[in-house]
């Protein structure tokens, strides 16, 4: 991941293409939205540009999928098929990284999308998400835990299996080399 927070033109252009070739072939995530508004927004917003950049260079393939009226924001959520593959293998925040004794993993998805400048989906946004296609047939992802479960040591994922999208709990240090987290980021 890149350490300075804005892109270069050339970078600029070549990720609003992506993102606008994403928008235009998957009209269904987003029937109702105008791409030129989304873009004056996104040029206006260098910063979370930069956090898009990192959603997809890390292989979440953000994409818009919602319009918040209130805020007056566009909702970007990673819609890979699969879990991002550049952010797997972590355990769920900093405090579950430094409990561990032995084999510990690379980082924590807290600090990682700290890092990107994103949240990670909650359970609603995840099966909001799940209404727009088919997401973690083979992988799943970490969700945002709630405190009372957090500090009894559990963290949250979700998968879809069998046509249905579950639910499950996990020790929020452990990790799997099938498990990541979705990001989202209102521009």
């Amino acid at each position: 991941m890149s350490t300075k927070k804005q892109l270069s033109e050339r970078e600029t252009t070549e990720l609003l293409d992506v993102l606008q070739q994403r928008f235009e072939k998957n009209k269904t995530r987003h029937n109702d939205l105008n791409w030129t508004k989304i873009e004056e927004k996104l040029k206006a917003n260098p910063s979370k540009l930069w956090s898009l950049n990192e959603m997809e260079i890390s292989g979440g393939e953000p994409d818009v999928v919602d319009y918040d009226q209130k805020s007056d924001e566009y909702v970007f959520f990673d819609c890979s098929a699969e879990s991002p593959k550049d952010r797997r293998s972590f355990c769920y925040d900093r405090e579950a990284l430094d409990s561990r004794k032995d084999n510990k993993p690379q980082n924590d998805v807290l600090t990682v999308a700290a890092k990107m400048g994103v949240e990670i989906l909650d359970e609603t946004q995840y099966r909001f998400l799940q209404t727009l296609g088919k997401f973690d047939l083979k992988t799943s992802s970490w969700i945002k835990t709630p405190k009372e479960i957090r500090v009894l040591g559990g963290a949250l994922f979700c998968d879809r299996r069998y046509d249905t999208v579950f639910l499950y709990h996990n020790g929020a240090n452990s990790y799997y080399a099938a498990r990541a987290f979705r990001g989202v980021l209102k521009v």
